[in-house]
């Protein structure tokens, strides 16, 4: 497989062009970062070469350094030294140090380890609508080819962190305004004035910039450690569990106080340090993981191709069937949106109307596009409108006799080739199918609300659903811009069904006496948008109960049944939609501590009769951490033993795009893998031998903990045997 080259071109005016190939970013793996040394070893000890121009094949200089060598490069526990990029040989010496110039020719990209190659240049020229940035925080590491060093030199120290912190790149025309880029220049034209450019530094009619050693944009000492006092306090606060962007920072400071090459070496060693991290491994384990969704063995290898997409139709108006309709439209797909009567028609039409409302209102759309968006809605009450539809969704209430009825509508008016969907989160979809014959056309859609914001799409597979219909479905996902997994037919599926115990092992705190606000403190802490409790008011209990229910009969060896929800939903405390739940809310939606709940905790807890001696349980954070995730996580190997997804990663997937699990800790089973299943299955059984079959470890977790395996070795390498 190839991996990268450079090529040398010296053309007749003394200018040598190195090229990076790689597509389809040009990324800089081992082989092109090795290529680049050998190129500029050849380039300096050329006497015709006069100056050189660095830049990408294509149309792309360069996305950055190759996320495999960092994979590599943990496996090996920082000790790889093929990993020459952490180095600041090449970039210091060879291009930034040397007396022949170096001009960079950016078009396209120019990314992390990209845009540091370029700072090293001497100048920089960029086509319009080039992005640079530096995003390797986003990874868990920072910038390791002197980003931390060069960048506050060039915009100033502000901007630079900036920039490092959030990941997010600017355009060409802003980095000109700040100094990062010379000159934008047209595409066509690039090559040409890069030439002339380098030659003009070699004449001495335009500067040679070495940016590590310029001073003029940085602030004074103490300013600068004002700023750097700040972005720390700031990081804090909105990063409590990352440590890397406060190391960015250090670096960065070593730099100001120390100088330039003081600098460097501290972000090596700390870029070195940051590589192995937990918080590193799980961020590169996601960023693979979330591109291998898609991929399904026995499925998306049989060179099938998806059928076209034109026209989707959407089965009910409701905040659902609105919210998916709204995720259509936004990507082009025309919508036919049918509801039961024009009242009920209208309602979703306007709730299509206020998403998309929201988005002008914020910025994000102008009116133009909010009217040429709209324009791809229709409504209809007639399922005659289905006729040349490509796929339907069904997303009415949780009634099976109405989605039968529904289903054997439909497939008595739509096409043969479209597909028909379910949204169900509850009802098994063999039933939902049970009175049609076109069986292997159904699956099941089901989307997280809100469903035009939530990224993840669990895409359910029954013993009939033919694979052509997944393969329609995958593309479906990608066209709206979702994360699509596919998941077995059970109940709960995927997400929802790992998940149920963390509601459940809360509400068994809550009836143990610990207070449900220091839970959702700590849950939120461990960095959960926010705490069980609180989500439940956001969702509302009737949705709880509901969803709680479906386990109760699925599960019922092993379920907890607290009586705090009945009881609050007796006096009409419904959650956030009342203003009243565990948390009171005001007319701004903000929620704060209710010291009524106080009676319903007591008689809940006494119906329970589960608090030992009547005294409350005494818990440290962590234990409350382990008393609810741990269920989690056993049900999660439950998922992996019956083979309800095809690979563990795509279960960490799942938990972090559909129940906001923590990205940096890599999703439910890469976070159990760091822990170790021995740990976990000794907690749970010490529970279970005190509160009963609710923790009780599943098979698969306690051969884990006998034998050292990961729990996340457990998939299918064919095709999921669970449907």
């Amino acid at each position: 497989m190839d991996k990268g080259h450079v090529e040398l071109e010296v053309c007749p005016d003394g200018v040598a062009i190195i090229t990076i190939h790689n597509p389809p970013v040009n990324s800089l793996s081992v082989p092109v970062f090795l290529g680049l040394r050998k190129k500029y070893e050849e380039a300096l000890k050329r006497d015709d070469v006069k100056a050189i121009v660095l830049t990408g094949a294509g149309d792309k200089f360069s996305g950055g350094f190759d996320i495999t060598s960092m994979q590599g490069f943990q496996k090996a526990n920082g000790d790889d030294s093929s990993i020459s990029f952490v180095s600041v040989d090449l970039q210091t010496n060879m291009v930034e140090g040397s007396r022949k110039p170096s001009v960079a020719a950016i078009q396209g990209l120019a990314l992390g380890g990209g845009l540091e190659l370029a700072m090293c240049c001497h100048a920089r020229l960029a086509a319009p609508k080039a992005q640079l940035g530096l995003p390797e925080l986003q990874l868990g590491v920072i910038p390791g080819g002197g980003g931390t060093q060069r960048l506050p030199r060039l915009i100033g120290l502000p901007k630079a962190i900036e920039m490092m912190l959030t990941s997010k790149p600017i355009s060409s025309e802003e980095a000109r305004e700040l100094g990062l880029v010379d000159a934008i220049v047209p595409a066509k034209d690039l090559i040409s004035t890069a030439r002339r450019w380098a030659l003009e530094i070699t004449n001495s009619q335009k500067p040679k910039i070495v940016s590590l050693h310029k001073t003029d944009k940085l602030e004074a000492l103490g300013e600068a450690r004002e700023i750097l006092r700040f972005a720390r306090q700031q990081t804090m606060k909105r990063a409590p569990n990352l440590f890397h962007p406060l190391k960015c920072l250090d670096a960065v400071e070593v730099g100001i106080v120390s100088g330039g090459l003081a600098g460097l070496y501290k972000e090596s060693e700390v870029f070195r340090e940051c590589m192995t991290s937990d918080n590193a491994k799980a961020l590169v384990h996601v960023f693979f993981a979330q591109r291998a969704t898609g991929r399904i063995k026995g499925i998306t290898d049989l060179g099938l191709k998806p059928r076209p997409l034109k026209k989707v139709g959407i089965i009910g108006g409701g905040l659902m069937g609105s919210g998916i309709a709204t995720a259509c439209i936004l990507n082009g797909i025309q919508v036919f949106i049918k509801e039961i009567n024009s009242d009920f028609l209208q309602a979703g039409i306007d709730r299509v109307k206020a998403n998309l409302m929201s988005r002008v209102k914020k910025g994000n759309m102008s009116e133009e596009k909010f009217n040429r968006t709209l324009a791809l809605l229709r409504g209809t009450l007639d399922y005659n409108d289905f006729k040349d539809v490509d796929i339907v969704v069904e997303a009415v209430i949780e009634k099976l006799p109405l989605k039968q009825q529904i289903f054997s509508d439909l497939e008595k008016v739509c096409p043969s080739r479209c597909v028909l969907a379910s949204n169900t989160s509850t009802i098994d979809l063999n039933l939902v199918s049970e009175k049609i014959n076109a069986k292997s056309r159904v699956a099941g859609a089901h989307f997280f609300s809100p469903a035009h914001i939530m990224p993840l799409f669990e895409i359910i597979r029954t013993s009939t659903t033919e694979p052509q219909v997944l393969v329609d479905l995958l593309d479906f996902g990608k066209r709206i811009k979702k994360v699509p997994v596919v998941v077995g037919n059970c109940p709960g599926f995927a997400v929802n069904r790992t998940f149920f115990p963390y509601t459940q092992a809360s509400l068994l705190l809550a009836d143990l006496g610990l207070d449900v606000y220091r839970i959702d403190r700590i849950i939120a802490g461990f960095g959960m948008p926010m705490g069980p409790f609180r989500l439940a008011d956001l969702v509302g209990f009737e949705v709880g109960v509901a969803s709680g229910m479906t386990y109760i009969e699925a599960y019922p060896d092993r379920v907890y049944k607290s009586k705090l929800f009945p009881l609050l939903m007796e006096e009409k405390r419904l959650g956030e939609k009342t203003r009243k739940g565990f948390y009171i809310y005001d007319e701004r939606r903000k929620a704060k501590p209710d010291p009524e709940l106080r009676k319903y905790l007591d008689k809940s807890r006494s119906l329970a009769g589960v608090m030992p001696n009547s005294k409350p349980i005494q818990l440290s954070d962590e234990q409350v951490v382990e008393f609810i995730f741990f269920p989690v996580v056993n049900e999660a190997c439950r998922v992996l033993e019956e083979r309800v997804v095809s690979k563990a990663s795509d279960l960490d997937i799942a938990s972090i795009m559909g129940m906001g699990f923590p990205a940096y800790r890599g999703g439910i089973v890469f976070w159990a893998d760091l822990i170790g299943a021995k740990h976990i299955a000794s907690r749970l059984n010490q529970l279970y031998k005190t509160y009963g079959n609710f923790f009780k470890p599943c098979a698969w977790l306690e051969h884990c903990a006998a034998t050292g395996q990961p729990l996340s070795t457990k998939v299918d390498n064919n095709v999921m045997s669970r449907l």
